[in-house]
């Protein structure tokens, strides 16, 4: 590795640090990830690394894990730079900035997707891409109006498990729908209406897609009619919903609990 040593925070070199906030990437794609854990499992994950910018105990710490990959640049600085730059205290020593991985194209995606249509909160977009990750559900469809899941606040609440995903963000809602139902999909729609099918009672095809909505707004009757089915999470009377990530964890388990039970 090519070691800089960091004692100022006005480095041009290390701006990037400081200036790739929420949902803004340079032209050349890239995203900053934080903390050692996030960046140790992106970088498995195969992501171009453009720099490191850490301590000297991360560093250490790390050595032998470092060794197996190709880093640019690795800047060695003490935490109060770190901070300095990102202008908060931070609970971690390292930062990543790299190139975020293209993106699949939804013909090679695999057999179960989970989409989600109009996400506003990055939490959200990053907790779903670690639930997914978790429960086996391997490819991310997201819109490209919302926050990206490689933006620097869905990177971290996903613990980089994003790394784990094939992610496609498409522009057009029903278009997206149409090419999925071609390529042999049928889409599940999360919404409670009076029709909807009871998650417990829900059967699978090999092929699925499960459609979350929008954290207030739910899925639009206009989409609905689009699907090819409405499935609802059984709850209490007098409550509502879930948080939207939540409500995608539940029903993606049970969704591959159903789809390992099929012969």
């Amino acid at each position: 590795m090519n070691f800089i040593k960091v004692d100022t925070i006005n480095l041009p070199e290390v701006q990037i640090y400081q200036r790739l906030r929420e949902n803004t990437f340079s032209k050349d794609n890239s995203f900053v990830a934080d903390s050692p854990k996030v960046v140790n499992l992106l970088i498995t994950s195969g992501v171009e690394i453009k720099s490191i910018f850490a301590t000297q105990e991360y560093y250490d710490t790390y050595k032998n894990f470092l060794k197996d990959y190709s880093i640019p640049v690795a800047y060695i600085a003490s935490k109060s730079v770190l901070e300095q730059i990102v202008g908060h205290r931070l609970h971690h020593n390292v930062m990543m900035h790299a190139i975020r991985p293209q993106e699949t194209p939804m013909e090679n995606f695999d057999d179960h997707i989970l989409m989600l249509t109009e996400i506003s909160n990055s939490d959200n977009i990053g907790a779903i891409a670690r639930s997914a990750a978790a429960l086996g559900v391997k490819s991310y469809l997201v819109p490209k109006q919302g926050p990206h899941p490689y933006s620097r606040r869905a990177v971290r609440v996903s613990m980089g498990h994003i790394g784990k995903l094939h992610y496609h963000c498409y522009s057009d809602i029903k278009e997206t729908l149409q090419t999925l139902k071609r390529l042999g999909y049928r889409i599940f729609a999360a919404e409670v209406t009076e029709d909807s099918t009871p998650l417990a009672n829900v059967v699978l095809p090999k092929k699925w897609v499960l459609l979350m909505g929008h954290e207030q707004l739910g899925i639009s009757a206009e989409i609905l009619a689009l699907c090819d089915e409405v499935v609802t999470i059984e709850m209490e009377e007098g409550i509502k919903s879930f948080n939207v990530a939540i409500a995608a964890s539940i029903m993606m388990y049970q969704f591959k609990q159903v789809a390992g039970s099929l012969p």
